[in-house]
C-alpha cells in the first residue's frame, strides 16, 4: 500500500476477503436498487443519467451511460454472483434483474461493445450521427429529450457538493423523492455492511470515490444530508438503518466524520469514538483547516497557515480562474510571506489547478474598448507573475489538472513547480485569437536564450518554442510538460500522488529556505534575434496562409508572437530585459483585443465552449 502511494499514486483500500470486495458490493447494489426504482417509478434513462451524474459529484457518464461502456453482461454477472453467494444479505432480493435488464440481456444490448445498450448511436437522414434513448418501458430507441427538474435548478451555482446534497435530499418534487428512496436504500445498506466487508466506514468511502468515481462516498454523503434528519425519512418508509447508528447518535456522535485542529478523524466502532484516518498525516487537505488556519481570505482566495512557517494560496473562483480578486491574493500572500514565513505555496484541492485568466472579463472590456482597463489587468498579472519569480522567500506553484493561460504563465515564474502527476498544462491563448499576456511570451524567450549552445542553430530552437505557443500544445501529463519546456528539469517535481502535492510543495520550500534562499536578480540578458528570427516566423506564417493552413488573422497573432519572442524589429541580434520583454507581450496582446475576429473568438469559448477558426 505504501508503495502504490508513493510511487504510482494509487489509493490502495484494505478490504475483507468477502463477495465482491468492497467497492463492486456497494457499487453494483447502488446500480441494480436503482435500477428496480426506475422500473417502479417509470423514470426514462435520460432523467436516471441526469439526476445520477455531476450534480452528485459523480462521473458525467452517470448510471447508464456507465453501464454501457462497462458492460451489461458484466454487471450482470456481478450482480448474479452477489445473488448467489450473499445469502444472508437482508437486501439480497436487489440483485435480481429486473424484467427490462433480462430482456436487454436476451437480445444481447450489452451496451458499446455490442453497438446498443442504454444507449444507441445512429445516423440520421442528414447523415449526422445522433444518439438514441432506450424507452425501458417498450424497449425501444427513441430520440433524447432535454431533462428539467426544479430540484436540480435550484442547484445551480451551488459549488459546495455538501451543501448540494442536502438540497438534492430535501427536493419536493420528483427528483427529491428519487433522491430519498435512492440515498435512503443506500445508507441503510452500507451501515448493515459494516463489519461484514469492513470494520471501518472510512474505507467503504475511500473505495467507491477511488472504484466508482464518487466525490463524495456513502457515509461522507449521509454526514452531508444530516444523519438525524434522514432517519427521520427512512423510518417514515418502514425501515431502520443498522443498530450501531442509533447508539452512536445516543452517545452524542452526530456525524460519522469530523475535524479537529486539522486533523480529519473518523467514528470507531470498537473504541466508539474518532480516530485519525490511517495514513492521511503526511497530507495537506485544505478543508481539514478551513475552520482554524485562514489568516486572510478575499472573494476569491483563502492564505492558509499550513505550519512550520509556511503559508498557502488557495483560488476559489469558478473554475479557478485569475481575476483580480486573485491577483490580489497574490500580492497578499508574497507579503506576509516575506515578513513572516519562510516561503509561499500557491495551490489548491480543486477539481483543476486553474483555467487560465477571467476570459469575460477580458471580453467586457474589450467590447467596451476600455483598453486603458485591459492594459491595467494585464501588467497588474505580470507584475503578479514577477513578485513570483522575485520575491524574498521562495514561492512554489502545485498544479494539477487542467493548468492552462494563465495558471500555466504562474506556474513558469515558480522558483519550483511541484506538479501532479495528472497536470495536463499549456498555454492555449491563441486559441481565442490572443498570446500569452502573463509573463508566458516573455519566459519562453528567456528559456529560449538559456538553452542555446555554442554551434547550436538558434532558429531551429526559436521554431520549437514558437510552434508550442502557436500550436497551443497541451500536455497530456506531467511528464510531458518537461519535453514541451513548460517544466524544468533539475528544477521542477512531480507527485505521484495528488493527496500529497500540498505537503511535498510545503516540502521543497523549507528546503530552498534551510538552504539559504536569496532573492535572484532581474534578467537584462536575454538573447532575441530580432529581424533574423523574425524574417523566418513571418516566412513561415506566410506560407501556412498561402497554402490554406491558416487563416488571415492566425497569420497576424503569429506575427505578433514572433514579433515578442524575437525582441521586436531588432536589426542584429541582442540581449534585453525581462521588462522589455514583458512591455512587448503587453503591447501585442492589447492590439489584439482590438481585432474583431478576437472577439468572435473570445465569444465562442464563452458561450458554446468550442474553439472557433475565423
Amino acid at each position: 500500500m505504501g508503495y502504490g502511494d508513493l510511487y504510482l499514486g494509487k489509493t490502495t483500500v484494505l478490504c475483507k476477503d468477502t463477495p465482491a470486495f468492497i467497492a463492486n458490493r456497494i457499487g453494483v447494489f447502488s446500480i441494480m436498487s436503482l435500477l428496480h426504482l426506475v422500473e417502479a417509478s417509470g423514470l426514462s434513462v435520460e432523467e436516471v443519467d441526469k439526476l445520477t451524474g455531476p450534480v452528485l459529484g459523480r462521473p458525467k457518464s452517470a448510471t447508464f451511460r456507465t453501464t454501457d461502456v462497462v458492460g451489461l453482461d458484466t454487471m450482470v454477472h456481478v450482480a448474479n454472483g452477489l445473488y448467489a453467494n450473499c445469502k444472508d444479505d437482508a437486501a439480497r432480493e436487489q440483485f435480481k434483474l429486473p424484467g427490462f435488464i433480462s430482456k436487454m440481456v436476451e437480445n444481447k444490448w450489452f451496451g458499446d461493445k455490442t453497438g446498443q445498450g442504454f444507449y444507441k448511436k445512429v445516423k440520421g437522414a442528414d447523415g449526422k450521427s445522433e444518439i438514441l434513448a432506450l424507452d425501458l418501458k417498450t424497449l425501444e430507441y427513441k430520440p433524447q429529450v432535454k431533462i428539467k427538474f426544479a430540484t436540480l435548478e435550484t442547484t445551480k451555482g451551488v459549488d459546495d457538493i455538501r451543501k448540494r446534497m442536502k438540497m438534492l435530499y430535501n427536493g419536493t418534487d420528483k427528483a427529491g423523492e428519487f433522491y430519498k428512496t435512492s440515498f435512503n436504500g443506500l445508507f441503510c445498506y452500507v451501515a448493515d455492511r459494516i463489519p461484514e466487508i469492513s470494520n471501518e466506514l472510512y474505507r467503504i468511502d475511500a473505495a467507491m470515490q477511488a472504484g466508482f468515481g464518487w466525490e463524495l462516498g456513502p457515509f461522507e454523503t449521509w454526514d452531508a444530508v444530516g444523519i438525524e434528519e434522514s432517519i427521520k425519512f427512512i423510518e417514515k418508509s418502514g425501515n431502520k438503518p443498522a443498530p450501531w447508528v442509533y447508539e452512536m447518535l445516543a452517545s452524542g456522535n452526530k456525524t460519522f466524520y469530523k475535524t479537529e485542529n486539522g486533523i480529519r478523524k473518523c467514528f470507531d466502532l470498537s473504541t466508539k469514538s474518532y480516530l485519525p484516518i490511517p495514513g492521511t498525516s503526511s497530507f495537506i487537505i485544505l478543508d481539514n483547516l478551513r475552520e482554524s488556519k485562514i489568516i486572510w481570505k478575499n472573494s476569491g482566495c483563502s492564505l492558509f497557515d499550513i505550519g512550520d512557517g509556511v503559508l498557502n494560496l488557495e483560488f476559489r473562483t469558478k473554475m479557478n480562474t485569475i481575476g483580480g480578486e486573485v491577483l490580489e491574493g497574490m500580492n497578499k500572500a508574497i507579503d506576509l510571506a516575506e515578513k513572516d514565513f519562510k516561503g509561499l505555496v500557491i495551490g489548491n484541492d480543486g477539481a483543476n489547478f486553474s483555467a487560465g485568466a477571467n476570459l469575460a472579463m477580458v471580453f467586457m472590456f474589450a467590447i467596451e474598448q476600455e483598453y486603458e482597463e485591459i492594459d491595467f489587468a494585464i501588467r497588474a498579472f505580470q507584475n503578479a507573475n514577477m513578485r513570483v519569480r522575485y520575491s524574498s522567500v521562495p514561492v512554489i506553484v502545485a498544479p494539477h489538472g487542467l493548468t492552462l493561460g494563465g495558471g500555466c504563465e504562474m506556474s513558469m515564474h515558480a522558483d519550483s513547480v511541484q506538479a501532479a502527476a495528472e497536470t495536463y498544462i499549456g498555454m492555449v491563448e491563441f486559441g481565442v485569437g490572443l498570446i500569452p499576456g502573463g509573463g508566458g511570451s516573455k519566459e519562453f524567450a528567456l528559456r529560449l536564450s538559456d538553452s542555446i549552445r555554442d554551434g547550436d542553430i538558434e532558429l531551429n530552437l526559436l521554431k520549437e518554442r514558437f510552434l508550442t505557443i502557436a500550436t497551443a500544445k497541451v500536455s497530456t501529463s506531467a511528464q510531458e510538460a518537461f519535453d514541451l519546456g513548460i517544466f524544468r528539469k533539475g528544477i521542477d517535481n512531480i507527485s505521484m500522488n495528488r493527496s500529497r502535492l500540498i505537503a511535498d510543495s510545503k516540502a521543497v520550500v523549507i528546503d530552498l529556505s534551510d538552504a539559504g534562499y536569496t532573492k535572484p536578480l532581474q534578467r537584462k540578458d536575454i538573447r532575441v534575434l530580432g529581424r533574423t528570427g523574425l524574417g523566418m516566423v513571418y516566412a513561415g506564417a506566410n506560407t501556412m496562409y498561402s497554402g490554406h493552413y491558416m487563416s488571415a488573422h492566425d497569420k497576424l497573432i503569429s506575427e505578433k508572437l514572433g514579433y515578442v519572442m524575437c525582441g521586436g524589429d531588432l536589426s542584429a541580434p541582442a540581449n534585453v530585459s525581462e521588462q522589455y520583454l514583458l512591455d512587448l507581450e503587453r503591447e501585442a496582446f492589447l492590439s489584439l483585443c482590438g481585432e474583431k475576429k478576437t472577439l468572435e473568438r473570445i465569444q465562442s469559448i464563452l458561450t458554446t465552449g468550442k474553439p472557433l477558426r475565423n
